[in-house]
């Protein structure tokens, strides 16, 4: 399994995570995108409607009868209710290691020291027994791998 660490400095999450989210569909895989709080939840639901003019990302929320056929699923919990292929935690969602995922993807706030300092933390207990790789954006917004 990979582990993929983003470090969002130079753009908010709500112009990243619609970007990796798309590339995620064309590789034909389903996402779970497990965010730290209900109404962050609510915040990201909108913005993945409306992120483009010209299209939107196919998308729900969990605790519907058609969980299992979303392509991308926003959640607070834990569990795989649409077979997802990857696991995004965001916005202060921590990442921990899971076994049915072929990627994983932690993306923090670089602005925040406490989200910082989590990443760190989970980087430190990943790394031990998973191929970890960080990310960290440009200013000019290209992602350069760290490490």
């Amino acid at each position: 399994m990979e582990i993929l660490f983003y470090h969002l400095e130079q753009a908010p999450l709500e112009k990243v995570l619609p970007a990796l989210l798309e590339k995620t569909l064309e590789r034909g895989w389903k996402a779970v995108i497990e965010v730290g709080s209900s109404e962050r939840a609510d915040a990201l639901d909108t913005s993945l409607w409306t992120w483009r003019d010209e299209s939107f990302l196919p998308h729900g929320r969990d605790g519907s009868d058609v969980d299992s056929l979303q392509p991308l699923l926003l959640t607070t919990g834990e569990g795989n209710p649409n077979g997802a292929n990857v696991r995004f935690f965001v916005d202060g969602a921590l990442p921990r290691a899971e076994g049915e995922y072929a990627r994983l993807v932690f993306m923090f706030d670089g602005h925040d020291p406490d989200r910082v300092n989590a990443a760190r933390s989970a980087w430190k207990a990943l790394s031990k027994e998973n191929a970890c790789t960080y990310w960290q954006q440009e200013p000019g917004g290209r992602w350069v791998k760290k490490g």
